[in-house]
C-alpha cells in the first residue's frame, strides 16, 4: 500500500518562561515521532492529555513547524512547502478542530464559511456553481440548504462541528486530520459525528488521522493506532491486534481503564499511579517507567528501542515480550448492545446524501516550471 503521509524522527519543542534573569525550560512536546499512514486508512493517534497527540498533529499539518525532522504528504515536503506548492498541500490536507464555535468566523454565514474554500482552491466555479456545491456539501454532512443563510451562533455544537466537517470538504481533500472531533458533544451528538466521519471516509476514498482519547471511538472507526505517551509513539499496531493483545504496559493500562459495567472483576484490574510526568522535565531511559509495575534497572537508564515485529506491531519497551504473556482481561471483541445501539442510533440522518468530489484545477505550466 502507498503511504500518503509520513513523519520522519519529527520533533517540536517549546521554550518556556525565562525572563531578564530566569532560564528558559525546553518543553519537548514532540519527541521523536516516525509515522507512515497508508492512503484511504483511517489512522488513530491516542493518549492521555498532555501526551503531545494535539501538537503532533498541527506539525503534520504544518500548522506548526517542526524543531527537528520531515513530514511528508504524497512525496512533497510539507516542512519546506511554499507559495503555489504550499496552496496545492492546503487544498489536499483539511483540518477539523476540537472546538467546532472557535473555528468558524462568528461574522460570517455558513454559506460564505463553506463557499470560502472553494473560491480559493476552485476560482474556475461561478457564483451559481459555488452555491450548488455548498448546498451539497451541507446534505453531505446532514444539513439543509436554508441553513447556508444562518451564523454559527444559531447552532448547536453537532451542527457547528457538521459546518466545520463541511468546510473541511469544501476544497475536495485527500487527506482530513481531525483533532477529538468528538470530545466536546453530548454523547448521542457524538454518534451523529462519528459516524458522518466514518462514511465519509469510505464514500469519498478519503485518509483520516483522529487524535483522540476516547478508545471506544477509536476501536469502532479506525484501521490501525498508535499510542503516544509523553511526545513518543510506544506502542503502533492494527486496531484488532492492539486491542486484543495490547503489548505495551501503558496501552494495557489505558485499556483496562474503559468503563465496563459488565466487569465485576474491575477492582482487580491495575491500575496506572500517579500523573505523567513534565515535558519540560522528562525522566531518563524509558519515560513510562515512574508508573509502571514492570520497570526495572535497566528501564531507568535505557531508552527502549522500538521493537517492530513482522506483523507490523511496534512496541517501545524492554520487556513487552515477558509483558504480553501476562493474564489479563481482555478487551470486548463485541461491543454491547448499547454501545452499538448508540452508535447506530443517528446513522439515518447522513444516510441518502450524496456529493461529488470537486475538480481539482490543473497547474499552469509556468508555474510547474
Amino acid at each position: 500500500m502507498t503511504a500518503i503521509l509520513e513523519a520522519r524522527d519529527v520533533k517540536k519543542h517549546f521554550r518556556i518562561g525565562g525572563g531578564l534573569f530566569g532560564k528558559a525550560a525546553l518543553v519537548r512536546a514532540v519527541d521523536g515521532v516516525s509515522l507512515s499512514i497508508t492512503s484511504g486508512e483511517t489512522f488513530a493517534i491516542v493518549g492521555e492529555s498532555g501526551c503531545g497527540k494535539s501538537t503532533l498533529a498541527r506539525v503534520l499539518m504544518r500548522l506548526l513547524d517542526p524543531t527537528e525532522g520531515e513530514v511528508v504528504f504524497d512525496g512533497t515536503a510539507v516542512t519546506h512547502a511554499s507559495g503555489r506548492t504550499l496552496a496545492d498541500l492546503r487544498r489536499n490536507m483539511q483540518f477539523i478542530f476540537q472546538d467546532p464555535f472557535s473555528s468558524l468566523n462568528p461574522r460570517m454565514t455558513v454559506g460564505k464559511l463553506i463557499g470560502e474554500p472553494l473560491e480559493i482552491h476552485a476560482p474556475q466555479l461561478s457564483a451559481k456553481d459555488r452555491h450548488a456545491k455548498v448546498a451539497d456539501l451541507l446534505a453531505q454532512v446532514g444539513l439543509r440548504r436554508e441553513h447556508a443563510g444562518r451564523y454559527p451562533h444559531e447552532f448547536s455544537g453537532g451542527q457547528r462541528q457538521r459546518i466545520g466537517i463541511a468546510r473541511a470538504l469544501a476544497s475536495g481533500p485527500r487527506l482530513i486530520i481531525g483533532d477529538e472531533p468528538v470530545s466536546a458533544l453530548d454523547v448521542s451528538v457524538q454518534a451523529q459525528v462519528i459516524n458522518l466521519l466514518s462514511d465519509l471516509g469510505r464514500d469519498l476514498g478519503l485518509t483520516l488521522i483522529l487524535i483522540a482519547h476516547d478508545l471506544a471511538v477509536i476501536r469502532h472507526m479506525s484501521d490501525r493506532v498508535a499510542v503516544m505517551y509523553l511526545g513518543k509513539i510506544v506502542e503502533q499496531g492494527t486496531t484488532d491486534a492492539l486491542f486484543e493483545a495490547p503489548r505495551h504496559p501503558y496501552t494495557r493500562a489505558l485499556l483496562d481503564a474503559i468503563p465496563d459495567p459488565d466487569d465485576r472483576n474491575r477492582a482487580g484490574r491495575p491500575q496506572i499511579d500517579g500523573e505523567m510526568p513534565s515535558p519540560a522535565a522528562p525522566p531518563p531511559g524509558c519515560a513510562f517507567h515512574t508508573r509502571c509495575a514492570h520497570a526495572t534497572d535497566r528501564c531507568r537508564k535505557v531508552v527502549p528501542v522500538p521493537d517492530e515485529t513482522s506483523d507490523g506491531h511496534m512496541t517501545a519497551c524492554h520487556h513487552w515480550r515477558d509483558i504480553v504473556d501476562a493474564p489479563r482481561q481482555p478487551f470486548p471483541l463485541n461491543r454491547s448492545a448499547a454501545t452499538k445501539a448508540r452508535l447506530d442510533l443517528y446513522r439515518k440522518a447522513t444516510e441518502g446524501a450524496k456529493i461529488t468530489q470537486i475538480a481539482q484545477p490543473k497547474p499552469d505550466r509556468e508555474e510547474m516550471r
